[in-house]
């Protein structure tokens, strides 16, 4: 993933050389390829290259077009021969990535944004006119900050250079907080109110100051895929899959991909592996990384994916992830954390991940992340009796509803009741105990923050597309939201890429009846059918992967021991979000080895270990001046260094 990083001063004032040079050091270490850069009247732009194509080894950014624009582009163009083809003679196959886009635009102005498939996130400014238009792509897997204040806009595929250094006072985002404690905050927030991300599937037109936000391109909820047999369904399955695994094999060195030995994966390692068989895509190699936990007794994963490692005929990394470190993962005191940090794998963990990846040349890791949700993995009826609800489809409806409390071991009438629920606003049947919100969160921050609190969960609306539709675009902006919250570290840089989330494969998924996905008994059955053959029988039949685990109990109660980190961290805890005697309560529950809602209890220190560090250990490079912490009413202020960067 390369940087881009821009600052256009409104009024044409050249840009502090101080200012710059502290930006370049500090993106530095994420673009270790080379840089390159911009300069016009009162704006500069720099580029970060972290080469994973051969096409990008020949890229120079930022690009200055023949007709007068300058992009600076971070992401991996997938439909090239598409593009190529369309543009007729403007760009050929040897065309770098960029240069394409460049030719896209030129010839079709921002109705070039959604014809370009891939990950990016890209920066245009056009001389001519004095604007500029940051843009992402539909999914949001590329993350692209801005700042307009002061006079000036400045933006980045890193939020650092975008917090810090700003002249003004930094307030963080309530919402924000409210998404984090409850899944994920909205995709276009970061944990400051006046510092924002690019929606995903939108730009953001800059022009004489003035920021507007449009969306350039949406899912077709009238885009749908019907076929007369299964067997047509299923062909048309493999062919997007194989397309969306292909696309992602598109680089110049090795790729490591994530092995769990649940369907997800399993299937995108054979799919690889088939397609690199058959000459389809080249690869040099194809390693894998899995992780286990045999102090987990229910999460036995061994099997599972050395079965796939048999029949590749290869093994790959396996990584212990019970041996956790210490459960705090504050960042380095001499590092300023710009945004909470996630209590994920112990550093030692990550640590043999990184050097994994280093040793083997890796610089590209493919997840499954997204599958559960695109493919049917959640074996649920509702969807489907809600669109037949919505249809008037009774007869069909009554059929199904026998069927599915068959399967269910359930009244028929408890089956219709979750779908027809689903239609009826929270006020009417109650928050379910999922979404309620945390019992030491404050009354007032509860009422500033109920959508955020409740995972921004909406009814199903009854006359707009196909309930199913709906609840599609919802899973995927749960899932927009969290790749949001995922930070590149300057030590450990490599490119995440993510199949189940191709455009086209979502396209074909939220078209296809939802029958096709999920029968009775038969969760992911379109999968299952299609990729029959490609992963072996014993991933395919398996049961459900999910289960209860016993880690974040345990590393809870870890935490809570730590009694002299626990007291400085409720000290620092805000009084208008947390009620800091019921936190202690909860506390004291956990050391008595009583039942707490572990999840959310996680999710709160890591913001309260993200304010501590902001107060106390974390400290900004020295131009920008060291931050001061005070929480007031209803928010933290962060008096950086008065001085303009300019200045």
């Amino acid at each position: 993933m390369s940087v881009i990083f821009g600052r256009w001063n409104f009024d044409g004032e050249p840009i502090g050389p101080d200012y710059l040079d502290a930006v370049s050091s500090m993106i530095a270490p994420y673009g270790p390829d080379g840089c390159g850069s911009y300069d016009g009247k009162g704006i500069h732009i720099q580029y970060r290259a972290f080469h994973t194509t051969n096409e990008s080894h020949r890229e120079l950014q930022p690009l200055t077009s023949a007709s007068g624009i300058t992009i600076g582009w971070d992401g991996r163009l997938d439909n090239r021969t598409e593009l190529i083809d369309e543009l007729e003679g403007e760009a050929t196959h040897d065309s770098t990535d960029v240069a394409i886009v460049a030719a896209a635009y030129g010839r079709w102005g921002v109705e070039s944004l959604s014809k370009i498939t891939g990950d990016w996130a890209l920066s245009i400014w056009d001389a001519k006119t004095l604007s500029l238009i940051l843009a992402k792509d539909p999914i949001g897997v590329r993350p692209l900050y801005y700042a307009c204040a002061d006079g000036s806009l400045t933006w980045s595929t890193i939020l650092d250079p975008v917090v810090i250094g700003r002249g003004r006072i930094l307030k963080p985002c309530e919402e924000y907080v409210a998404g984090w404690l409850s899944s994920a905050p909205a995709a276009h927030l970061t944990p400051y109110e006046h510092v924002h991300s690019v929606p995903p599937s939108s730009l953001v037109r800059v022009k004489r100051g003035i920021c507007l936000i449009e969306r350039y391109w949406d899912f077709d909820p009238a885009a749908t895929t019907r076929y007369h047999t299964d067997g047509e369904y299923e062909e048309h399955f493999r062919a997007v899959f194989a397309q969306a695994v292909g696309r992602r094999l598109r680089t110049d060195r090795p790729i490591l991909a994530e092995l769990s030995g649940g369907i997800d994966s399993s299937s995108i390692v054979c799919m690889a592996d088939a397609l690199i068989a058959r000459g389809i895509v080249q690869v040099s190699r194809l390693d894998t990384v899995s992780y286990f936990d045999d102090s987990e007794s229910n999460w036995n994963e061994r099997p599972h994916f050395a079965k796939v490692e048999e029949g590749r005929g290869r093994v790959g990394c396996h990584i212990d992830v019970g041996s956790q470190g210490s459960f705090w993962c504050e960042a380095p005191q001499e590092q300023f954390a710009v945004r909470p940090v996630p209590f994920g794998a112990s550093p030692s963990v990550a640590k043999q991940l990184q050097e994994y990846m280093v040793s083997h040349g890796h610089r590209v890791l493919l997840s499954g992340s997204g599958g559960d949700e695109t493919t049917g993995g959640v074996p649920t009826p509702v969807p489907e009796l809600e669109d037949l609800l919505a249809r008037g489809h009774f007869c069909t409806l009554a059929g199904q509803l026998k069927i599915w409390a068959l399967r269910k071991r359930t009244p028929w009438f408890h089956v219709l009741w979750e779908a027809l629920r689903r239609f009826l606003p929270p006020t009417v049947v109650g928050v379910p105990a999922h979404m309620r919100p945390l019992p030491w969160l404050t009354p007032c921050f509860v009422r500033r923050n109920r959508v955020a609190l409740r995972s921004y969960d909406r009814a199903v609306n009854l006359f707009g597309p196909l309930p199913s539709f709906q609840e599609n675009i919802g899973s995927l902006d749960g899932l927009r939201r969290r790749l949001a919250l995922a930070a590149v570290s300057p030590t450990f840089i490599c490119e995440k890429r993510y199949p189940y989330l191709d455009r086209d494969l979502l396209t074909f998924l939220y078209g296809v009846p939802r029958e096709q996905l999920v029968r009775p008994g038969q969760r992911r059955s379109l999968m299952r059918r299609a990729l029959a053959g490609i992963i072996p029988d014993e991933i395919s039949n398996r049961k459900r992967k999910a289960f209860l685990s016993r880690s974040p109990l345990k590393r809870i109660q870890a935490c809570c021991s730590d009694t002299a980190s626990i007291n400085e961290l409720l000290c620092n805890a805000p009084s208008d979000i947390f009620d800091r005697d019921a936190l202690r309560r909860v506390v004291q529950n956990v050391r008595q080895g009583q039942e707490v809602p572990a999840s959310g209890l996680i999710r709160t220190f890591e913001i309260l270990v993200w304010i501590s560090g902001l107060r106390s250990g974390g400290m900004p490079p020295p131009f920008f001046g060291s931050p001061k912490i005070a929480w007031e009413a209803k928010s933290f202020e962060t008096p950086f260094d008065q001085r303009s960067p300019a200045s």
